[in-house]
């Protein structure tokens, strides 16, 4: 599984951070079905991504792709922006 062969892992989520220096908290949310009740939760984790420019800014939804480690915490890159924060 090489990104040669377009194999890498990609997610969506809310930038809820953006105060590190070339780096963004990401709180990427997904519904799994309860193995007993049926009932859907909605589970969410956060991740840091690597943001080259500080272009991404609390609120934005944005895409990101997993890539090899760039520090103890960080192995995920943000590839686009999905939506603009909305002022509010």
């Amino acid at each position: 599984m090489s990104e040669s062969q377009g194999l890498t892992r990609t997610l969506s989520g809310r930038v809820v951070s953006d105060k590190r220096t070339k780096t963004v908290t990401v709180l990427v949310e997904r519904r799994v079905q309860h193995e007993l009740y049926g009932k859907y939760i909605v589970r969410s984790k956060k991740y840091s991504a690597h943001d080259e420019n500080g272009d991404y800014h609390v609120g934005d939804l944005v895409e990101i792709a997993e890539s090899r480690p760039l520090s103890k915490t960080k192995s995920w890159v943000v590839t686009r922006l999905l939506e603009k924060a909305r002022l509010v």
